[in-house]
């Protein structure tokens, strides 16, 4: 039988490893919070920005622990890091720009998804840079998880909505209760449902992934079974989601609302996906693989310092320098209202009184409002209302959360978007808002710099190309509304009105843009 220690020289490398090992390891811990601390003095209120929304946001509240879970993936695979030392990869430089090009972007049209996706980005590829491939290697899971920290998923929102919506009438329907549906609100006959965004799922979905891909890198080592698992951690809440919704409405109608009328089906909500969770990591288990045990690196010859920290300047100065390049181009902090008239009534219309129309927008932050009425020989009114944005920062943009064809909450209006209604001025989007006393036929779209536009990732795209080449963001949205019992109707008098306005709406454009400062 071969000797545990055949030698001297097995004797001192059995002494030194573990030293030698903690010494190597407290190296790379040092590398990687120097990282972190260079990258959120930089950019800090970024940074801040990602901390509130953890600590404010039930939806991404899982942020909170990613850094925790981080270090503490870093901490299990110290044996594999053994004797490896970081070694600066200087020419990751160039994605560390593309990075922070894409952080740029976000922060000069006040896109915060794109902001933060930057930030996050910019602080991995720093990371890999300074410790180097081989330990990237080895830590390519736990860099991967920094992504979770990423506040990103809003965007999924009306998708999510619109299918449970679809799911939960189908689902009461077949089980021979009636429903009338319009939209993300349904009625049964004793009561009225309506699919919010705490009924999305979008909460349950996000929580899923991330514990789902944890789950699956600690308990399985066959990349298959571990892509297998992330597709049942994907699948398995939005499908659970649908349930939910379906059994909570059943449950209210069942019991004469009430059971689950009010915050408790929330509750309710929280429970059954929790079953469904732990379920399903409960049979995953019967999956797992023996976990494979890696030997610490032993050879003093390893564990020789080789950091050749100059490879770290190019990637620290790729990340310092975009802070200052955004504080020279960012809009200025001007206080300024621009005044303007909409268009006289063409010919077949008179102006009317806006009383008659009462169905409004929802924008703030505009550099001038102006709202008109009209109506045609059929004594058929449409409100036209517009507002104008300049120099557009946060606060004062055009395209942002809260602005829209309704406000937030939605005050009892419900929107149903429609295909594009084709006019003069190219296709515009069109919408159905519909109150518990009316319903009207609604046309919307933007003006960019000359350009007709109907689609927000659409302008804010635009507005940063703009921006970039040094051209002012002066921008539009006019709305068209008109009350339409018969929307066939209601749309062919928004196309007659477009039609018959379509010159002086492009006057009104070039009359406010040429009022707002230059």
């Amino acid at each position: 039988m071969k000797p545990v220690i055949s030698s001297e020289l097995d004797a001192v490398k059995a002494v030194v490893a573990g030293p030698a090992n903690d010494a190597a390891f407290s190296r790379v811990i040092l590398t990687l919070s120097a990282v972190f601390a260079w990258c959120v003095v930089w950019y800090l209120p970024t940074a801040s920005d990602i901390a509130f929304i953890w600590w404010r946001s039930d939806t991404y509240a899982h942020g909170l622990i990613v850094l925790p879970v981080f270090f503490w993936l870093v901490w299990g695979k110290r044996e594999q890091i053994g004797g490896l030392v970081p070694e600066p990869v200087p020419w990751l430089a160039v994605p560390a720009v593309f990075a922070g090009f894409l952080w740029l972007l976000g922060q000069l049209v006040s896109v915060a998804a794109a902001a933060h996706a930057g930030f996050v980005l910019m602080v991995i590829i720093g990371l890999v840079a300074a410790i180097g491939w081989r330990l990237a290697r080895v830590l390519l899971f736990p860099l991967a998880f920094l992504l979770f920290g990423i506040p990103i998923g809003d965007f999924l929102l009306p998708t999510l909505m619109d299918l449970t919506a679809e799911f939960t009438v189908w689902a009461l329907r077949l089980s021979g209760v009636p429903v009338y549906q319009e939209g993300l609100h349904f009625v049964i006959p004793n009561g009225r449902w309506s699919v919010v965004e705490a009924c999305s799922g979008i909460r349950y979905l996000i929580a899923s992934v991330m514990v789902g891909s944890l789950y699956a890198y600690l308990n399985y080592v066959s990349l298959r079974k571990r892509l297998l698992f992330m597709l049942v951690a994907l699948l398995v809440p939005i499908v659970a989601n649908w349930l939910r919704a379906y059994m909570i409405v059943m449950l209210g109608y069942l019991s004469n609302n009430e059971l689950a009328a009010g915050v408790d089906h929330l509750i309710y909500g929280w429970v059954f996906f929790g079953v469904v969770i732990m379920l399903m990591f409960w049979i995953g288990r019967y999956w797992s693989d023996v976990p494979v045990v890696y030997a610490a690196v032993s050879d003093p010859a390893e564990m020789r310092p080789r950091t050749r920290w100059v490879g770290l300047i190019p990637a620290a100065i790729v990340i310092a320098a975009f802070p200052p390049i955004f504080a020279f181009m960012q809009a200025p902090a001007d206080t300024f209202e621009v005044a303007y008239d909409l268009p006289s009534a063409a010919a077949g219309w008179t102006g009317s009184d806006i009383a008659a129309v009462p169905y409004r927008p929802h924008y703030a932050g505009f550099r001038g409002e102006s709202v008109a009425a009209y109506i045609n020989q059929h004594n058929e009114s449409v409100l036209l209302y517009s507002a104008f944005f300049a120099e557009q920062r946060e606060g004062v943009e055009m395209v942002t959360w809260g602005n829209g064809l309704i406000a937030t909450h939605g005050q009892g209006l419900n929107v149903v978007s429609k295909g594009p209604l084709n006019t003069v001025l190219g296709p515009l989007r069109s919408a159905t808002v519909i109150s518990p006393n009316a319903r009207h036929a609604v046309v919307q779209w933007y003006v960019v710099n000359g350009r007709v536009l109907t689609r927000d990732w659409e302008v804010k795209v635009r507005l940063a190309i703009d921006r970039l080449l040094g051209m002012p963001d002066a921008s539009m949205v006019f709305v068209l509304a008109t009350p339409a019992n018969d929307l066939d109707d209601g749309f062919g008098r928004l196309r007659t009105f477009v039609d018959a306005h379509s010159g002086a709406l492009e006057k009104t454009v070039a009359d406010a843009e040429a009022k707002a400062p230059q």
